[in-house]
């Protein structure tokens, strides 16, 4: 049995609080590993030349969605001054969360991907070429995501831009920039 360590963090400057943290990397070393994969960022974006229309969609919690195999449960115990617990949902930090979610992911909305959506882990970007191509894309869009228990982060999303930041670059239908606020 694994007892991880646990950490509390600071979030990120835009998102107040602490976020837990536990260190799984032992658990990590004798996991298979599951081999689906994330698709590189350059190739993601790649799609964007010429598309004039964007909209970011963040997912809330993506990995926090996904439970843990049933028997499993015991894999992810942490220890806490009020004693020891153990995951019923995929925590950050198991190695398998992002190939498992992506994989998810894409199984429900394969008929979007690479046409007018990417999605990297829970960013997602929905491009078109007008706001009349894309008015019914992003409405129907938070409806599909609902329909498989997946939720946007509202503060986070953006709808209907010309530009957007995504995965670190900032997106112009002409071309792409670094996005000088990450660094």
């Amino acid at each position: 049995m694994f007892i991880a360590c646990k950490v509390l963090l600071n979030k990120i400057a835009r998102v107040a609080g602490l976020s837990l943290c536990v260190d799984y990397r032992k658990l990590n070393a004798v996991t298979r590993k599951n081999k689906y994969p994330v698709p590189p960022m350059n190739q993601l974006l790649n799609f964007f030349n010429g598309f004039s229309i964007f909209s970011n969609i963040d997912l809330c919690g993506e990995f926090n969605l996904l439970r843990i195999k049933e028997g499993d449960e015991n894999l992810t115990p942490f220890r806490t001054k009020y004693g020891s617990y153990e995951y019923l949902v995929m925590p950050f930090g198991i190695i398998n969360a992002p190939a498992l979610f992506h994989n998810i992911f894409n199984y429900n909305f394969h008929d979007l991907l690479d046409g007018f959506v990417v999605a990297y882990l829970d960013d997602i970007l929905v491009f078109l070429k007008s706001e009349e191509e894309h008015a019914p894309y992003v409405s129907t869009f938070p409806c599909r995501l609902r329909a498989n228990d997946l939720f946007a982060k509202a503060s986070k999303c953006l709808f209907n831009v010309t530009s957007v930041e995504y995965l670190g670059y900032v997106v112009f239908p002409e071309c792409l920039k670094i996005d000088q606020a990450k660094f």
